[in-house]
């Protein structure tokens, strides 16, 4: 919402009201609260007030609260307690509230208050902060904070557009809008900016996000409320940025280890009955590509019934004794679900009648045909519809099912009455946070904390709290492909810890190049399924090369699953994503700063898919030594790099001062993950440090001293075998220590 058009006017039909001056204040330990006038008028009595409420959750976090008028409430994505005690400097020029290294200082001569830390960060100035009308008389408050030269805004959600915000405009708003444009399904107000510090902004509701657009050196963020809640967070570190967000919005829990393994589904529009499944799955187990996670799309339901959480009898005689044969292949299943219920629904009735479903202004069920005839949309602020909704997919638990595709959520209606009395805008992109929590919170009470999770496909502002998400609707295309790594990247700095894509793209049947390089990025990525629109992703559908390039590609998966598992408990207890644009973990280097087309996996591998018909892939590697993984070659980094890979490589690079764990392939996303693995130590020429779980932490370090390096573990792991990248010696470990001579 550009609020100037230009240096010199409003946009038309703005009326814009900032503040003048600073004209009141009162200060306790917790809270800072300010009055700023917006004018004040030749009889000194007119003028609106603009309410600036500043506390701290956490140190280095400054929560500023502005607000017109009192006593409207609205939805906030987090409530926090504001424990912190604040430092406050109160002279005659200014006013400076402190948390830790953050500061906000206010002027009190002409109205302008900026951020630091022991350097400038950012301010807002007389045309930043401000009530705002529209020509229809509705009412926003807006905010404006500026960028010095070159800063780069990354984030707000997962987002297909070029992955540097600068020069977008965004609209915080949950859409079904597939994966080719600007729109998206994963909305989050939070952005971070490369000079250490982020932004997250404290509701559901709409966020229209200018981001050097309405001003060249700017954000500006503005919502049709009263009341506008942000959070400044200081870093200065990519990561510790993510961590502060992820402490203020929730950590992501920990993931069961079997979803990391490769995942199958139906696809959408395929037919199919036990049968064709068992032909599809026998099939790779044939060609010995290994499968841990089968999924049921739409259509095990009875079309135009969805959702009844019913087999659909005609196709599905006996469905408990199916899945019960389908865990005897070592298999765990997951279907899909979603949020609307519809009129030919056998649970339509029963919700309608006890009031579980959303209503419109004559108190009748909200109904549209839509999706499916005459849906009806759960209402989950209504606690006995969750547990309704609960309790319709208990039974499916009961019979095998081990996680739901919790697909949809983005199009709860503005004008829909809630049972709770919520506002039906805020609710928009609320709706998919309760939504996946109800789901998320039957898995933990019916597998337990660290088994459970949901197949999501929309989120807002901390929804990482119910992994996983996959990224929706893609086309069968290398732009396609390129746009869902973009997309992935964007959530991963928006608090997305688990995130995963349709191998091969949803629409249209791809090529079998497109398949096979795909391939390579979806196993690559943090979870992996082959999902499509209207054919199964097997690889025998396409050509014979790619069940070899598959079965190369799903083995070097699992064998790395000790690796990933270790990433995936670092995000439980960080925050950090499993799979990270390259500026988070090199955040100094300027090199690194524009990055789409490459990530790191964990901290220590550099994956780069290949794009390309003709299979070259360009590449940017930071200082220090990298190891090709393929053939041990190691090369220095500082410089770009072009290679030319068949199907069956991309470039995969490890880090220097990096131990990778790797363990036996068969059945490995159901195995101890620390059972008989090898670590490979690659140029150690420091320190470096794994955390291993499998329930407990065991921390495995390596520490190069003069003669050679010192290995040691927190407790002993039977089977351990310890090897130098490029050499042909291992070590067996079993002890706690071991120390590897440099001659060795």
């Amino acid at each position: 919402m550009r609020i100037f058009n230009g240096s010199y006017e409003l946009s038309p039909g703005i009326r814009f009201y900032t503040p003048d001056r600073l004209y009141e204040y009162e200060l306790s330990e917790n809270e800072v609260t300010i009055h700023a006038l917006t004018k004040q008028g030749e009889e000194k009595i007119h003028g609106m007030i603009l309410t600036y409420s500043i506390t701290s959750p956490l140190p280095g976090v400054l929560r500023l609260r502005l607000r017109h008028h009192r006593n409207r409430d609205t939805i906030k994505l987090v409530e926090t307690e504001e424990t912190e005690a604040l430092h406050i400097t109160d002279n005659k020029e200014s006013l400076v509230i402190s948390s830790g290294e953050l500061s906000v200082q206010f002027d009190k001569v002409e109205w302008n208050y900026s951020f630091s830390t022991d350097r400038f960060l950012s301010n807002s100035g007389r045309n930043g902060a401000g009530i705002v009308y529209d020509s229809g008389k509705k009412h926003y408050i807006t905010e404006m904070l500026s960028l010095t030269a070159g800063d780069v805004v990354y984030g707000l959600g997962e987002r297909f557009s070029p992955f540097v915000r600068n020069g977008q405009h965004v609209e915080i708003w949950n859409r079904d809008p597939g994966s080719k444009s600007d729109l998206a399904y994963k909305n989050i107000p939070f952005y971070m900016t490369d000079r250490g510090y982020g932004i997250f902004i404290n509701t559901p509701s709409l966020v229209d996000v200018e981001v050097c657009t309405e001003d060249a050196v700017a954000v500006r963020f503005t919502v049709p409320l009263y009341e506008l809640d942000y959070f400044v967070l200081y870093g200065p570190s990519p990561k510790e940025i993510i961590r502060k967000y992820t402490a203020l919005t929730g950590r992501p829990p920990l993931i069961p280890k079997w979803s990391l393994g490769l995942w199958l589904s139906t696809s959408f529009l395929t037919d199919y009955n036990e049968e064709v499944i068992s032909r599809q799955i026998d099939g790779m187990f044939g060609r010995d590509i290994p499968l841990t996670v089968f999924h049921f799309d739409c259509y095990w339901m009875k079309e135009r019934h969805w959702s009844n959480f019913m087999w659909n009898r005609d196709l599905f005689q006996d469905p408990a004794g199916m899945l019960q044969r389908l865990k005897e292949k070592g298999l765990k299943i997951c279907v899909w679900i979603n949020p609307y219920i519809s009129e030919l629904s056998e649970l339509f009735n029963e919700g309608a009648d006890k009031g579980f479903f959303l209503k419109n202004a004559e108190g009748a069920v909200y109904q549209i045909d839509w999706w499916q005839p005459g849906i009806a949309l759960v209402d989950f602020t209504n606690p006995d519809a969750c547990e309704w909704f609960k309790n319709k997919l208990r039974p499916l638990l009961a019979d095998g099912v081990h996680t739901f595709k919790t697909d949809f959520g983005e199009n709860a209606p503005e004008d829909a009455v809630y049972y709770s009395g919520a506002d039906g805008h805020e609710m928009h992109n609320y709706y998919t946070y309760l939504y996946n929590r109800t789901v998320f919170e039957l898995m933990e009470e019916y597998f337990g904390k660290g088994n459970a999770l949901v197949f999501a496909r929309s989120a807002t502002g901390g929804s990482q709290r119910f992994p996983v998400h996959w990224s929706g609707d893609s086309s069968a295309t290398f732009s396609s492909m390129y746009g869902q790594l973009r997309g992935g990247l964007s959530f991963s700095v928006s608090g997305g810890a688990f995130w995963s894509h349709d191998i091969g793209g949803f629409y249209g049947k791809p090529r079998a190049d497109v398949y096979k390089r795909w391939i390579a990025f979806g196993l690559l990525s943090s979870h992996s399924r082959l999902h499509g629109n209207d054919s199964f992703r097997v690889p025998w559908n396409f050509d014979e090369e790619s069940s070899l390039v598959l079965k190369k590609f799903t083995e070097l998966r699992y064998r790395l699953i000790p690796y990933l598992y270790a990433a995936c408990y670092e995000a439980s207890c960080t925050g950090v994503p499993v799979l990270r644009p390259m500026f988070m973990e090199f955040p100094d280097d300027p090199g690194c700063r524009y990055l789409d087309m490459q990530y790191m996996l964990g901290r220590s591998l550099l994956v780069a898919p290949v794009f390309d018909e003709a299979g070259v892939a360009g590449f940017y590697l930071p200082p220090g030594s990298w190891t090709n993984y393929w053939t041990g070659e190691v090369v220095d980094g500082g410089r770009w790099f072009h290679e030319t890979h068949d199907f069956f490589s991309l470039p995969l690079y490890v880090r220097e001062d990096t131990l990778l764990p790797e363990g036996p392939v068969e059945q490995a996303p159901l195995q101890d993950s620390l059972q008989d693995i090898t670590i490979t130590l690659y140029c150690i020429k420091t320190s470096s440090e794994i955390i291993l779980y499998e329930g407990k932490e065991i921390r495995i370090q390596a520490e190069k001293q003069e003669k050679g390096i010192q290995v040691t573990a927190t407790e002993k792991i039977p089977g351990l075998v310890f090897r130098l990248a490029g050499k042909e010696t291992s070590w067996q470990c079993t002890e706690n220590t071991l120390f590897i001579k440099q001659e060795e």
